[in-house]
């Protein structure tokens, strides 16, 4: 639907379908039309902090955050269409996964939030696997709440309610303690027969924690599993107005269950399918590979987790991606502002990212880890952003920016080279998406090389968890009776668009491999900065 008329009269039908999503440093509003395209959006840049050692993002961030992204994708839509934004079709949130939102029976936040880049669960985490057989990361909602048992917290003993972020914005915009089966994945470990959580760990976890006496049981504070596709409430009074605070916005728009970060991220790349994945690349970065069958055994590095219609999914999280490549792109923007260089960030970006291209295949002996905080996969607690060279090495601008880009996605390839290399996983299709795709032919090729396999990027990959959000949320409201999400992405959204593919380079494959054991070698570096640069 290309002709403006023609989308003006879609939204004044209130045939238009929005999807919202909260990621680490933006949260962003898509509006799709009639074909899925974005017609019209709007963003909010925000940060977590650093609070008596928690990351945390306040309520008032969060509320602001939320109201400011919509009125910008409603003043979006006035300044395109000449359209005031008063109904939708079906509206989506979406977050970044785990981390620990406790509430009392009152409504009232207990602790402040604890966001998935905590690594503070070690003890809990570390008996939860023992005890489920099961990896548990630190990241995981069940890690947090036993890790506050272990640690004696007093307000365990209040908790009446205990979400995620979007499960969170779900709840206030419709009054449902519901949430996605992908975000839930993320809470506690969901069965693949049943696709609701594991009957048989809850119980574990109840004898666990019995001898508390809290007066409430696992299954009681944990929100309703609910499948894509299912309705999971209706935009209440109150919640449009919280929505939307020019009062614009009417209530009773149907919601569709709130979702992760990487079930998100599987819908935009349309990867839900067994045998496709995924590679989301922002702040963190997160590769998943929807499995034809369950892993041989547990490990550490990998999180298993499920496609927002049930399916089980292999993740490799890496708590650290573009944080600090950003940081030293923003130095050589305050570098040419100091000429009087006024600076297009694209462009930066761009050509920074391009000379990464003319470096050594290995990067010429130099090493980086953009840990600005810990990074379980490698078993470091803390973060220091790191960039060390040796007098040998080939340092030059190529070799840089090669270094900076490749570590971002060193953790990553530490935890799939375990599902490529040792079980054997088979994959017929990845795809990339966020930030770091955003330059063309670069982080895609860098990727290829690491994984060994050729990787797509579609030209939709910077729109990537909002309007994968959008898309389930139109998927609820639009579907026909029995259609799969997978049929419904393929036939409905996607149709013949694969996206651009690159295969690996060999030179690029070897020197990834050489940059790879100079990694792992030198965490021991990354650990001696985290002892000793305080």
């Amino acid at each position: 639907m290309s002709d403006t008329n023609a989308i003006k009269k879609y939204i004044e039908a209130g045939k238009a379908v929005m999807g919202l999503e909260f990621g680490s440093t933006r949260i962003k509003a898509v509006l799709i039309g009639e074909n899925h395209a974005p017609i019209a959006s709007g963003d909010h840049e925000w940060e977590n902090r650093l609070d008596n050692g928690i990351w945390t993002y306040t309520l008032e961030d969060i509320w602001t955050g939320l109201q400011d992204c919509y009125s910008k994708m409603a003043a979006d839509v006035k300044a395109k269409y000449d359209v005031t934004l008063t109904r939708l079709r079906a509206i989506g949130f979406s977050a970044m996964m785990h981390g620990y939102l406790a509430f009392d029976k009152d409504g009232g936040l207990l602790v402040p939030f604890r966001t998935w880049r905590n690594s503070i669960t070690g003890e809990a985490s570390e008996a939860l696997m023992k005890l489920f057989d099961y990896n548990i990361p630190q990241r995981w909602s069940i890690a947090h709440l036993y890790q506050a048992i272990l640690n004696e917290e007093a307000h365990v003993k209040d908790l009446a309610y205990l979400t995620t972020l979007s499960g969170y914005i779900h709840w206030q915009m419709t009054g449902e303690k519901v949430i996605g089966v992908g975000d839930a994945s993320g809470m506690f470990p969901i069965s693949s027969k049943t696709k609701d959580y594991d009957e048989a760990m809850v119980k574990k976890f109840n004898a666990l924690i019995a001898e508390k006496n809290f007066g409430w049981k696992l299954e009681d504070v944990l929100p309703q599993v609910k499948l894509a596709g299912e309705n999971a409430g209706f935009l209440t009074e109150e919640g449009a107005k919280r929505l939307d605070v020019s009062g614009n916005l009417q209530a009773g728009t149907p919601i569709a269950p709130p979702e992760g970060d990487a079930g998100t991220g599987m819908t935009a790349t349309n990867s839900v399918a067994k045998r496709t994945g995924n590679v989301s690349a922002g702040t963190s970065i997160f590769g998943m590979v929807v499995l034809e069958k369950e892993l041989s055994k547990v490990y550490p590095e990998i999180d298993m987790v499920t496609t927002p219609d049930g399916s089980l999914v292999a993740m490799v999280h890496a708590n650290n991606c573009t944080s600090d490549l950003n940081a030293w792109v923003g130095i050589f923007k305050e570098f040419a502002e100091s000429f009087g260089v006024d600076v297009d960030m694209n462009k930066l970006y761009g050509t920074l990212y391009r000379k990464a291209l003319e470096g050594d295949p290995d990067c010429g002996g130099v090493l980086a880890y953009g840990y600005l905080s810990g990074e379980n996969i490698t078993e470091c607690d803390e973060g220091r952003p790191l960039f060390v060279r040796s007098p040998k090495s080939n340092f030059n601008l190529a070799n840089f920016m090669r270094a900076n880009l490749f570590t971002s996605l060193g953790a990553l390839k530490i935890g799939m080279d375990i599902l490529l290399k040792e079980e054997h996983v088979q994959i017929d299709s990845i795809l990339g998406h966020g930030g770091l795709f955003k330059t063309k032919g670069v982080a895609q090729g860098f990727l290829a090389a690491a994984i060994n396999a050729p990787v797509s990027v579609m030209e939709t990959a910077g729109e990537g968890g909002p309007w994968g959000m959008a898309l389930l949320a139109a998927y609820m409201a639009q579907k026909e009776d029995g259609e799969s999400l997978q049929n419904y992405l393929s036939k409905k959204v996607f149709g013949e668009n694969a996206g651009t593919s690159m295969k690996p380079v060999e030179k690029d494959v070897e020197g990834f491999e050489v940059f790879t054991e100079r990694y792992k070698r030198g965490i021991i570096i990354e650990q001696a900065a985290i002892q000793n640069l305080i």
